[in-house]
């Protein structure tokens, strides 16, 4: 006897409502609906000095209609800081700053950090110089904020395309604060007042000599930020962990730390939270390193990426 074939009348997922389901396996399906009000809040945004195209759902956005190599006005910087407050990344296209100008653009928003441990433009020592090739390949393909190992992390980062391959080597960034709407109730009141312990060492411990490493613990001594911290400009409450830099959370037993920093971590990877710029010589992403993580592809070895980033000094996370 011949099985009669089931022939459905509806969508699988009609019967499943707008509302993100946990599937067998602990796989998470669905739509993200926390997201609309953020997205439909972007959407109805106007400027006066430039125009924005908004990229992803609740973040990001392309600046057209400026000209950064150019003096740009008080009223022009205080609007570029209120959207990227607002969309949390803005990109910018054909602009061939000079190293001295990218300087002179990112101290618009406040003094420069110097990095420790990334080689900087020769004689430009506010701009970190990543010039990967087959000799030197990308590592950083992970998500992550910037120099979270800081008592006062970066408050955001300007990084302007310089070389780039034909194809390949995007920056994904996402959206920190969609990753902490979207957790559990309960999981919002159990990460509610921790602490996280931050460390350099895990990712450039290896490039210091080992007679050097109690000096440079001494001059960056282990820090702890709140796994959830509030935006002091938007007063966003944000996730702010990551694999890179978090050592463990205080008070939990290490399994227990070390399941909750994986699984805050993971949060990034959601693709609805993100979103994915591709490169072309003199392009810009300006960042807000509070309100979003970034992963820069590792796609395109052996070819040459060259970029350079200069980074606006925070403060501290509260």
């Amino acid at each position: 006897m011949t099985a009669t074939q089931l022939v459905p009348e509806k969508d699988p997922s009609a019967t499943l409502g707008a509302t993100r389901k946990i599937m067998s396996g602990g796989l998470p399906v669905g739509p993200a609906t926390h997201l609309a009000e953020e997205r439909e809040r972007l959407a109805a945004l106007t400027w006066v000095n430039f125009d924005a195209t908004q990229l992803g759902s609740t973040l990001g956005a392309e600046i057209s209609g400026i000209d950064l190599t150019t003096d740009l006005s008080d009223d022009v910087i205080s609007e570029l800081h209120r959207a990227l407050d607002n969309y949390k990344v803005i990109f910018f296209r054909k602009q061939p700053l000079t190293s001295e100008q990218h300087v002179a653009f990112a101290k618009r928003f406040g003094e420069l950090e110097i990095h420790p441990f990334i080689p900087s433009n020769t004689g430009v020592p506010e701009l970190v110089r990543f010039e990967k090739t087959a000799e030197v390949a990308g590592y950083e393909n992970s998500w992550h904020h910037d120099v979270t190992w800081r008592e006062s992390p970066s408050l955001g980062a300007i990084l302007h395309g310089i070389e780039v391959p034909p194809v390949g080597g995007d920056t994904l960034f996402s959206d920190m604060g969609a990753a902490y709407d979207g957790l559990p109730d309960e999981v919002k009141e159990q990460i509610d007042g921790l602490t996280a312990e931050h460390d350099f060492m895990k990712s450039f411990g290896h490039t210091i000599p080992e007679d050097r490493k109690e000096e440079t613990r001494k001059q960056f001594p282990l820090v702890e930020h709140p796994v959830v911290i509030t935006h002091d400009r938007t007063g966003r409450k944000l996730l702010y962990v990551n694999r890179n830099f978090v050592n463990r959370i205080i008070g939990l037993p290490d399994e227990e730390s070390a399941a909750l920093i994986n699984y805050l971590s993971d949060q990034a990877a959601t693709v609805e939270y993100q979103v994915r710029f591709q490169w072309e010589a003199d392009s810009i992403a300006f960042w807000d390193n509070r309100a979003v993580q970034h992963y820069a592809s590792s796609d395109y070895w052996p070819q040459r990426r060259v970029m350079e980033r200069a980074s606006i000094i925070g403060s501290r996370p509260a």
